[in-house]
C-alpha cells in the first residue's frame, strides 16, 4: 500500500501564480463563442436573410458582452504571451541579445498595427457593402 496524498479541489486558488495560470487557461472559453459566432456568420452569407438574422444575433445585448468579454481575453492571453515569449525565444542579432522590453514593445507595436490597417479598410476605405443588407436590400 503506498501513499497517495490528497489535495482540495482548489489547492490552486492559495498560489496566485497558479491563479493567474488558470485565468490565463480560462480564456479560451470567450474565445471558443467569438469563434463559433463568427463561423456561424460565414455560414449566414448563404442569403441575406440569414445573414440579417445572423447581425440581429450579433446585436443582443449579452451577445456584445460575451464579445467584449472575449476582447478581453484576448488582450490578457496576448499579455501574458508577450511578457513570456522573450525567456522562451530569445532573439539574437549578432553575439548580442535583443532586449525583452524590446521584443515585448515590437509585439504590441504589430498588434496596433494590424487593429490600425483593420480600422481603415472596415471604416474608412471603399464602398461600405454590409450596408444594403441591414436595411433588408440585396447584397
Amino acid at each position: 500500500m503506498s501513499y497517495k496524498p490528497t489535495l482540495p479541489r482548489t489547492w490552486w486558488l492559495k498560489h496566485r501564480y497558479f491563479v493567474l495560470y488558470m485565468l490565463r487557461e480560462g480564456t479560451v472559453l470567450p474565445l471558443v463563442f467569438l469563434l463559433c459566432s463568427l463561423t456561424a456568420g460565414g455560414f449566414a452569407l448563404q442569403s441575406a436573410e440569414h445573414f440579417v438574422r445572423w447581425q440581429q444575433f450579433m446585436a443582443i445585448p449579452w451577445v456584445v458582452a460575451a464579445q467584449g468579454l472575449a476582447l478581453i481575453a484576448a488582450l490578457y492571453h496576448a499579455f501574458t504571451f508577450f511578457r513570456l515569449f522573450p525567456r522562451v525565444m530569445p532573439v539574437r542579432i549578432g553575439a548580442k541579445l535583443v532586449p525583452p522590453a524590446i521584443m515585448v514593445a515590437a509585439q504590441w507595436f504589430a498588434v496596433v498595427a494590424v487593429i490600425a490597417v483593420f480600422l481603415w479598410l472596415f471604416m474608412f476605405s471603399g464602398p461600405h457593402y454590409g450596408a444594403g443588407i441591414s436595411q433588408g436590400g440585396s447584397v
